[in-house]
């Protein structure tokens, strides 16, 4: 879901690795250095754009797709060229 909705941050699925009992998926992310501090409101009105509606302080809630989108602070955004980057999204 993150691919489609962020593709300038997009993941790829390297594998898989199992750690004891616990198998986890290894994935490569771009790495982009950031060249200013992404603001609270710049992301709401990114996402309100985009269709979602912030719901608590970090959670935005897309009802056409049925989804909902948290962790998304100051720390899990970047910005480069005034363009934000969403580095760490939690879709539900």
């Amino acid at each position: 879901m993150h691919n489609l909705i962020f593709s300038d941050t997009a993941y790829i699925l390297l594998g898989f690795i199992e750690v004891l009992t616990d198998l986890y998926a290894v994935v490569w992310q771009p790495f982009i250095i950031a060249d200013g501090q992404a603001e609270l409101e710049d992301i709401r009105d990114f996402l309100e754009f985009n269709g979602f509606q912030n719901t608590r302080r970090q959670a935005y809630l897309n009802k056409e797709f049925g989804l909902i989108l948290e962790d998304i602070h100051d720390e899990n955004v970047i910005v480069k060229n005034e363009k934000l980057f969403f580095i760490d999204t939690v879709f539900i």
